[in-house]
C-alpha cells in the first residue's frame, strides 16, 4: 500500500501526558475522530486500528515516559486510506520488521501482524534532531 502521508485530507492531533490514562483517551479520540470523519465503527478496519493505536501508545508510556513527558497522536485520512502515526521523544527506534518473525509474543508483532494482515504498511519517521520519532501505519479503507 503506497499512498503520500501529506496527500490525505482529513487530520487530527492529539497530544497527552505520558501516562497510563493516554491509552484510554487516545483510543476515545480515535474513535470520536473516525466518527466525525464518517468511517463506521463496524467498518472491518476499525477495531484492528483500535488495538494498533492503544498498542503503539503503551509503548510509548512504559518505554518513553522518562525522556517524553507528552505522546502525540496524528490522524489523517482520505477517500480509501485511514492513517495515524505515535509519536514520543525517546530516540530508540524498534525494528519493526523483526517484531514480526521474532520469538515469543510482543506488543509491537501483535501490532505488526494486524497492519500486515490488513494491507497496511508501517513505518518508523526519526525526529530530525535524532532525539524522538513517529511509527506511521496507513490501513486500507
Amino acid at each position: 500500500m503506497s499512498v503520500e502521508l501529506e496527500a490525505l485530507p482529513l487530520r487530527h492531533v492529539l497530544t497527552l501526558p505520558t501516562m497510563g490514562a493516554a491509552v484510554r483517551i487516545a483510543r476515545e479520540t480515535t474513535e470520536q475522530v473516525l466518527a466525525e470523519w464518517g468511517i463506521s465503527p463496524r467498518h472491518p478496519t476499525v477495531d484492528p486500528a483500535l488495538l494498533i493505536l492503544s498498542e503503539l501508545v503503551t509503548n510509548s508510556v512504559q518505554h518513553a515516559a522518562p525522556l517524553s513527558p507528552t505522546v502525540t497522536v496524528i490522524y489523517a485520512a482520505g477517500q480509501n486510506t485511514f492513517a495515524f502515526a505515535v509519536h514520543d521523544r525517546h530516540p530508540y527506534q524498534p525494528l519493526l520488521f523483526s517484531a514480526v518473525t521474532g520469538t515469543g509474543a510482543s506488543g509491537l508483532g501483535t501490532v505488526m501482524a494486524l497492519t500486515l494482515g490488513l494491507g497496511g504498511t508501517a513505518i518508523i519517521r526519526g525526529d530530525t534532531d535524532g532525539l524522538g520519532k513517529s511509527i506511521w501505519i496507513t490501513l486500507p479503507l
